[in-house]
């Protein structure tokens, strides 16, 4: 089976990533300015204590020891606790992450939703007047910030029309699915430009191939040559820009959830900063890191699925 063999490989092919996800995380938290001791004591804090915090976080030792003591608790689960809200950090991240990944999630369903059928529209009607219009309100949307976009829709859907809550999280899931729509919304709109663009040009080189040309002579019907043979195969180099493009959204969404007031990782990790919350931020990196590495996993096994010529 070429493609459990496939798959099996690219699991292998993860870990090297796992573990340099782990030095870059513990490096990059550790040129940080500040300290955590600063953090919890405040400004006024005295030498005697800032030493015993250090020693109690285990910041004394050297950076080896250090590295060594945070892959261990990482592999058993225990990523520390917060400095500032004294809570677990796999707690906090239990807490936040699901609705990050609803949020990223319904982005997605977005702006599949509106890449998909105007990417089809756009390249049946190459070089026509809807062509035109659906590339051009597309580049409007492409051209804005993540931020700028947030602001717009928050003041004209929520502020202005009232159709929507100008932030939060519900508590059901229809109000957690009515409360993220905008900052999904907000999130999709560049996500579904870029789609759109790609699979558009996709769909025109694929519809003019010789094996399209043959299912035409076969008498196939309009509907089946679209879905069996051109999108299978436009769909291949879109699916690849879609996976690249899932960190984007998880950058974005840290924005977006910022200007929304959605109590997502995102939230989390900006107010980490802000209170040197080292524990916090290191359990987010790597969680959000491991989440995007799945995502290019899952994207691999997708194209292998649409194009088994890849799990060879």
């Amino acid at each position: 089976m070429p493609l459990f063999s496939y798959v099996v490989r690219r699991i292998l092919q993860m870990i090297p990533t796992v573990v340099f996800i782990l030095v870059i995380t513990f490096v990059l938290i550790r040129l940080l300015p500040g300290d955590p001791a600063s953090a919890m004591l405040g400004d006024r804090a005295l030498d005697a204590d800032v030493i015993r915090i250090n020693a109690s976080l285990g910041l004394d030792k050297p950076i080896i020891v250090q590295f060594l003591y945070f892959v261990e608790r990482v592999f058993t689960g225990d990523l520390g606790n917060s400095i500032t809200l004294k809570l677990p950090v796999m707690t906090l991240i239990l807490q936040r992450l699901p609705v990050t990944l609803m949020l990223i999630s319904m982005a997605a369903v977005i702006a599949l939703v509106l890449a998909v059928p105007l990417a089809f529209v756009a390249a049946l009607k190459r070089e026509q007047a809807s062509d035109a219009a659906i590339r051009g309100v597309f580049q409007v949307g492409l051209s804005m910030p993540v931020f700028y976009i947030g602001i717009l829709l928050l003041t004209l859907f929520a502020a202005h029309l009232k159709w929507f809550p100008v932030g939060g999280f519900g508590d059901t899931f229809g109000s957690k699915l009515y409360h993220l729509f905008l900052p999904a919304l907000t999130l999709a709109v560049s996500l579904a430009a870029i789609l759109m663009r790609n699979l558009r040009a996709a769909i025109i080189g694929v519809i003019n191939a010789e094996y399209v040309e043959f299912a035409r002579a076969k008498g196939l019907r309009t509907r089946i040559i679209l879905f069996r043979h051109v999108l299978r195969n436009a769909l291949i180099s879109t699916i690849t820009l879609f996976g690249l493009q899932i960190g984007s959204l998880l950058g974005g969404g840290v924005i977006t959830e910022t200007v929304f007031a959605v109590p997502g990782a995102g939230r989390l990790m900006i107010d980490s900063i802000y209170g040197r919350d080292y524990p916090v931020l290191q359990g987010l990196t790597i969680a959000l890191a491991i989440l995007v590495s799945l995502t290019f996993l899952v994207t691999d096994i997708v194209q292998a699925w649409l194009d088994p010529r890849i799990a060879r």
